[in-house]
């Protein structure tokens, strides 16, 4: 059984840093895609950046140039740092994943997911 579990989320001020984790547990395939999406209360989740097995990144418009994902596979923790952060990015962010190769980047594509960690940023 996967399981997906965020930390990291909480308040700052706009300008600041935050570094979300997401720790994979029961993951045996070889090859997967992992992902960060974050949701705002009646909207739909937003992909925010994808990393593959290969830790070749992509981005969202709005991430790039701001937010890093990255992944220590030893440990088996995904990570996001979010620098630079805007009342925009206020959001409860989630940590997904799917086994392949590619990088995905629709939520549809993902079949697990963690339970979320709340962003809030304040200006």
């Amino acid at each position: 059984q996967v399981q997906l579990v965020e930390s990291g989320g909480g308040s700052v001020q706009a300008g600041g840093s935050l570094r979300l984790s997401c720790a994979a547990s029961g993951y045996t395939y070889s090859y997967y895609c992992m992902a960060w999406f974050r949701q705002t209360p009646g909207k739909r989740r937003e992909w925010v950046a994808s990393i593959d097995s290969y830790g070749n990144p992509d981005y969202a418009n709005s991430a790039k140039g701001r937010f890093s994902i990255s992944k220590d596979s030893a440990k088996n923790i995904l990570y996001l740092q979010m620098n630079s952060l805007k009342p925009e990015d206020t959001a409860t962010y989630y940590c997904a994943a799917d086994p392949g190769r590619g990088l995905k980047d629709r939520e549809d594509e993902f079949a697990y997911w963690g339970q979320g960690t709340q962003v809030t940023v304040s200006s």
